[in-house]
């Protein structure tokens, strides 16, 4: 080979890892990089959302129960869990197919054929995982961060951090655009029948699986409480009716205030009331005039979160003896392919998810409804 040829092909090697540098780098690559969930590999992608979609999707509307969506999470995030945080790859839909495929696509007594019902879900999961698998899922003690434990033991020796290993944990990246600037959102409030019972839900941090919507769930990363507390976030949405894909974002919780320091509660609704009311477009302010806060966090994005540059918060707050949860949002304006995502399907799925649509689509009302009872169920 000449001297001529070696030479333009080192130029073409480099001009090509410039451009494969820049690919990797770009905003829109991170985004794809942030589909699917950290504990299955996009190998496993397919089979995944296959049996979500067998669980829960692709049911009639009337038949769905969002207790069964969970619980095929909990099967998922159980078996990861049960392979020692190793991801679940393609190798593993061999396994899934023997405990679930003859109830899916020979039997079809108890659902249409292709389905799984919430039985079926229970008794493929005591073949795939144990004979305990079942009750360890109905026991709040031994579940938690979406998984079921074989024994209260198992669940205390849980380091969440070992699903970091696979997350694209990015630096956090908060709204810093003027706040005129910036995109103000206030969500319905939704009432909760206890406040007491929510403070208790949304510090127990390993419970936030429980509250999954058919939209999405938090799953917390770290052995600590809500204050410092980075959480993944797998939202659903449907490219049909019946197609589910996954895509994952990450927050931490930047701020935390409770009625136990009072001032800094006041001062952090007064402001917070203030910018949304100056800057947003007839939003109405997140905590109304006489209510009386009760405790209120920012969760702030990381690099590549689907919204991007944003913070959210959530406050808890009483008003006429009624107690009421509530979110509200700020973020940059978004680059042309996050607006894009957010315009087509993004806007409904955030608006429905903190409150504004049906009870199975939003984390708030399971929330409610889990605290309306003396302990959350799966």
């Amino acid at each position: 080979m000449n001297a001529r040829r070696v030479g333009a092909l080192a130029l073409t090697a480099a001009l090509g890892a410039v451009v494969l540098r820049r690919v990797l780098r770009s905003d829109q690559w991170r985004l794809l990089t942030m589909s699917g969930s950290s504990i299955a590999s996009p190998t496993a992608a397919g089979w995944v959302t296959d049996f979500l979609n067998a669980s829960y999707y692709a049911r009639p509307r009337g038949l769905r129960s969002v207790d069964d969506l969970r619980l095929a999470f909990g099967i998922l995030t159980t078996r990861w869990h049960r392979l020692g945080g190793r991801r679940l790859t393609a190798y593993d839909a061999i396994a899934f197919h023997r405990a679930f495929g003859r109830d899916r696509f020979v039997d079809a007594a108890r659902s249409e054929r292709g389905r799984l019902d919430s039985a079926q879900l229970r008794e493929g999961a005591r073949r795939l995982i144990g004979p305990w698998f079942a009750d360890a899922w109905a026991d709040p003690d031994r579940r938690g961060w979406g998984i079921a434990f074989e024994t209260a033991g198992d669940k205390a020796a849980h380091l969440p951090e070992r699903r970091l290993r696979n997350a694209r944990l990015g630096p956090l990246t908060p709204p810093t655009a003027p706040g005129r600037e910036q995109i103000w959102h206030t969500y319905p409030s939704v009432p909760v029948p206890s406040a007491q019972r929510v403070v208790e839900a949304l510090t127990a941090v390993e419970t936030w699986p429980d509250y999954g919507s058919e939209i999405g769930r938090f799953t917390p990363l770290r052995r600590r409480g809500l204050d410092g507390q980075t959480f993944e976030i797998e939202v659903i949405g449907l490219t049909s009716t019946r197609t589910p894909v996954l895509l994952r974002g990450y927050v931490t919780v930047t701020r935390l205030v409770t009625v136990g320091d009072e001032p800094e509660l006041a001062a952090y609704v007064r402001d917070l009331n203030d910018a949304m009311t100056r800057f947003g477009r007839d939003e109405p302010p997140p905590v109304p005039e006489g209510a009386k806060p009760l405790v209120a966090f920012d969760l702030t994005t990381h690099d590549g979160h689907f919204l991007g540059d944003a913070r959210n918060r959530l406050v808890l707050y009483e008003q006429d003896g009624q107690a009421y949860l509530r979110a509200a949002s700020t973020w940059d304006p978004m680059k042309w392919h996050l607006d894009q995502v957010y315009s087509r399907a993004g806007r409904y799925e955030q608006h429905a998810f903190w409150g504004m649509e049906s009870a199975e689509e939003s984390m708030l009302h399971q929330i409610a409804q889990a605290t309306a009872r003396e302990r959350a169920p799966a």
